[in-house]
């Protein structure tokens, strides 16, 4: 069976990715803050999910969660850096220090720490699949009120090209997740969709977004089925947002004039 390290997992994207592979027979690892949040949510999931306390801002805590894996599953197939924090936008001098601090230091650092490690054990154990989550940002689009979170997934977007370049010629491949906009827990929790403002542009989200139990799926099979270095798994590429809003335009859903947020 394949085995999987989800960073996060308790919830959102990463819940719905491990919930996704369960289903598919993968055995599979998610991480939490807290030891009882991360078993509560691995139950939850059903047989084959095991849930581990850790913090992947503390790369001690990364390669514990590495070795637990392999412990219990004897490898580590494919290593999925998902842990992600997202505030409700905000002007960036609007934002408190504090959020700052813990945007950065899970989005990026975070992530930095699970390649750093997964692709340390792949090299010497025969190879793997690393994955890094994007989001806004990581194609260099700019909106108001998105400075923070942007600016981590613009960055790690180049982390991701690097690591495509490091691992060439090596049995490790890198891989980007794109699941683009997808109804959460993080969405509902920011009020993301009652910051936009006017109605129209609430009507573009509607059109672009996917609910959950759609995307991870959709994104579990791509993520099993990919063979090759720098492979990228994208649900809302550019040709495809641009069709579904012809496609709601032509049914009358949105009007022409102004930008999607």
């Amino acid at each position: 069976m394949t085995a999987i390290v989800i960073t996060g997992g308790t919830r959102g994207i990463g819940q719905g990715l491990a919930r996704a592979f369960a289903a598919r027979g993968c055995r599979v690892v998610i991480c939490g803050r807290s030891e009882e949040t991360a078993r509560s949510a691995a139950g939850a999931l059903g047989p084959g999910v095991l849930g581990v306390r850790a913090d992947v801002t503390c790369r001690p805590d990364l390669e514990r969660l590495w070795e637990k894996a392999e412990k219990e599953f004897g490898r580590v197939d494919h290593w999925i850096n998902n842990a992600g924090v997202a505030l409700a936008p905000r002007l960036l001098w609007d934002v408190p220090e504090s959020d700052i601090r813990k945007v950065v230091e899970v989005n990026m650092i975070g992530a930095v720490n699970g390649s750093a490690v997964a692709a340390e054990r792949m090299l010497t154990r025969g190879g793997g699949f690393l994955w890094n989550m994007v989001g806004f940002g990581s194609n260099g689009r700019i909106s108001r009120g998105m400075a923070l979170y942007g600016s981590t997934k613009r960055a790690l977007a180049y982390v991701h090209d690097t690591l495509v370049l490091e691992t060439r010629g090596t049995p490790v491949r890198a891989g980007l997740l794109s699941p683009g906009m997808v109804v959460t827990e993080l969405v509902a929790d920011n009020d993301l969709r009652a910051d936009l403002r006017g109605r129209r542009q609430q009507l573009y989200y509607e059109v672009l977004s996917d609910p959950l139990e759609v995307v991870a799926p959709w994104m579990a099979e791509r993520i099993l089925s990919a063979r090759r270095n720098g492979a990228r798994v994208e649900r809302l590429t550019t040709p495809k947002a641009l069709g579904r809003l012809a496609g709601a335009l032509l049914r009358g859903r949105v009007r022409p004039g102004r930008k999607a947020p």
